[in-house]
């Protein structure tokens, strides 16, 4: 299964697999990711082996590019030596660059979406045409993939797995800062990459005392790191810098995530999560959590949180920066609303304030 883009897409795609695995349980399934979004498979019990392959783009630690092309090059030559029977070439559309992975490896069918006029489909010989019957999500889409091998139907849940390590450090993190570890505890995640998606520090610093006014709350806090005028790499250290002084006296921890393993352990320590569209949000709704989310100039009918209790807030301007902190309050207090009647106690044997 080859998935080379963004985090939430091969979120998206984790129930593909977990259907090869139904379907096939003995055998031999591997992913092909990058080196970004490889730990979303992490721990994965679908898979027997994840390989990954660093972009010129994502080079972090001083390799020059031939090293990474080198190194690409070595890990396809060893992919093909292993004569796999399907490779897949997972996500929505034709993929050029991922039909390129795929014959690489050399398998004996390819399976892909094809696209009438796109130079390359006759090398899918398992094709599926790309045509939307409907409107659907990300997972429903990708999961038709599955069809030449006879797999319909409903996708399963969309399963992202915590390092157990990781989750140990980011609940004493909690404790050393003086967060309790057994109250109601909310994620709130700052950071949007999209600018009609992001939201002003005043507004989450309103949420959050508000919050923990009204459930006797604590937090944590997620945000990418870095200067938010880096021109690779930008973050969001200025604004996590101003709501963390601006909410003293709320329990709040403080986590900047540098790596993706430590935020899916960190959202996996949380009751519910505040967030934005992006790849946050769908490891929450991987790891199962209630999410309220904030949706700007995105396709809410494609990339809503896939299976769990939710609400969703889009503005009539598609901008975030246009929900007030009332209507995330009234949100929130639907999600709350949505978990009681689904069964699910936030509060522990604990009820909010």
């Amino acid at each position: 299964m080859i998935r080379r883009d963004n985090i939430g897409d091969l979120v998206c795609t984790t129930p593909l697999i977990r259907a090869l695995r139904q379907r096939y349980p003995n055998a031999r399934i591997c992913a092909l990711v990058n080196s970004y979004n490889a730990p979303v498979l992490q721990n994965n019990l679908d898979l027997d082996h994840v390989y990954a392959y660093t972009k010129l783009k994502h080079r972090i630690d001083g390799s020059s590019a031939w090293r990474v092309l080198w190194n690409r090059i070595a890990l396809m030559a060893s992919l093909k030596r292993q004569r796999f029977d399907y490779a897949i070439v997972a996500g929505a559309r034709f993929l050029p660059r991922g039909l390129r992975l795929a014959r690489a490896v050399r398998p004996r069918h390819i399976i892909g979406f094809t696209e009438q006029g796109r130079g390359g489909s006759r090398a899918i010989d398992m094709a599926v045409p790309y045509e939307l019957p409907r409107p659907l999500h990300e997972v429903e889409d990708v999961f038709r993939l599955l069809g030449p091998l006879g797999i319909h139907g409903e996708p399963p849940d969309m399963c992202v797995v915590p390092n157990a390590e990781e989750v140990r450090r980011a609940l004493s993190r909690i404790e050393t800062q003086g967060g309790p570890s057994g109250r109601f505890r909310i994620g709130v995640h700052i950071s949007a990459r999209k600018p009609s998606n992001r939201w002003s520090s005043d507004r989450f610093v309103q949420l959050i005392k508000e919050l923990h006014s009204r459930y006797d709350a604590d937090f944590m806090l997620f945000w990418s790191p870095g200067a938010e005028d880096h021109p690779q790499h930008p973050g969001d250290d200025a604004m996590a810098a101003r709501v963390t002084a601006e909410t003293q006296g709320v329990p709040l921890s403080p986590c900047a995530t540098q790596r993706l393993d430590e935020l899916i352990a960190g959202l996996s320590c949380c009751d519910v999560i505040v967030c934005s569209d992006g790849g946050a949000l769908h490891i929450a709704a991987a790891l199962g959590k209630p999410i309220l989310c904030f949706f700007g100039d995105s396709d809410r009918t494609r990339w809503y949180p896939w299976k769990v209790p939710h609400v969703l807030l889009q503005p009539a301007s598609r901008s975030v920066g246009d929900i007030t902190v009332e209507e995330a309050l009234r949100g929130f207090e639907q999600l709350l609303v949505q978990c009681r009647n689904a069964g699910r106690n936030l509060f522990g044997t604990e009820q909010p304030r």
